[in-house]
């Protein structure tokens, strides 16, 4: 049978540090689909190189973004890769398989291998066993759920799993972590509040320690060395912002409820 196409779907704002390299790994697929927010660097003229298609949206939050994007494909099947991931020769075996098939899939989750300050992370929750997404599926079978962080991909059919990983390069300093966490604890804070979770101060204060324990002891973080501590110590913290920003707001339209309520 003939090969299927893909489309790549590359979210971008500023990331003229890692296009490149991320766009470089993505040359076999038919459509590479770059979707801006507003960059102002080197981020277009790079993704122009390589012949991208560029689409412009202001950004809201990451799942909205991407199922925007996710109709505007060209090709049945599409790849969501973020600029600081990088698909493997061995992974991009495998999806070339997939394409090459009669698949019975709908939608492929592929494990990540992610470094956080320089060093692979093989513990904290964050091994490739256990870090899994749905990256791979046809266009008009997958969308992401309305969430503003965390969302997964859901699919209408059978799920399937590829075995290499794709590598996810986070973050390298920890300036990129509090000014990512900061808002990303916002988000998350407003899904758990848009949920209807009552959050009380016990939650605020047990939840970063229990996350820490979590990760670092039942989870084996103290083998992935210095940053496995802090990564572990880093979580715990937006854990804990996450949920006092919750708590906050729970408060807040407790003292000024809506009208329409």
């Amino acid at each position: 049978m003939p090969r299927a196409k893909l489309t790549a779907i590359v979210p971008v704002l500023n990331e003229e540090a890692n296009i490149e390299d991320c766009l470089s790994r993505l040359t076999f697929a038919d459509e590479i689909l770059v979707v801006d927010s507003g960059s102002t660097d080197r981020t277009l003229d790079i993704a122009r190189n390589f012949q991208a298609r560029i689409i412009h949206r202001d950004y809201n939050y990451s799942a909205s973004q991407k199922n925007w994007a996710i109709p505007q494909a060209k090709h049945e099947w599409v790849l969501i890769c973020d600029a600081d991931e990088r698909v493997t020769d061995q992974l991009r075996e495998e999806i070339e398989a997939v394409l090459s098939t009669d698949s019975k899939y709908v939608g492929y989750s592929i494990p990540r291998a992610t470094y956080f300050l320089g060093r692979r992370i093989r513990h904290c929750g964050w091994s490739p066993q256990r870090d899994r997404n749905v990256r791979l599926f046809l266009r008009d079978k997958g969308r992401y759920q309305d969430r503003h962080v965390h969302a997964d991909v859901v699919c209408q059919g059978p799920v399937g799993r590829l075995n290499s990983p794709l590598v996810h390069y986070s973050f390298k300093t920890f300036e990129q972590y509090i000014t990512k966490m900061n808002r990303y604890t916002t988000w998350a804070a407003k899904d758990i509040f848009d949920a209807g979770h009552n959050i009380s101060l016990l939650d605020v204060l047990a939840r970063p320690p229990a996350t820490f324990i979590r990760m670092y002891l039942l989870q084996a973080g103290f083998m992935d060395g210095p940053q496995g501590l802090l990564l572990c110590a880093a979580s715990a913290s937006y854990t804990f912002f996450k949920y006092a920003k919750a708590w906050h707001l729970l408060r807040q339209a407790k003292k000024h409820p809506s009208p329409n309520l």
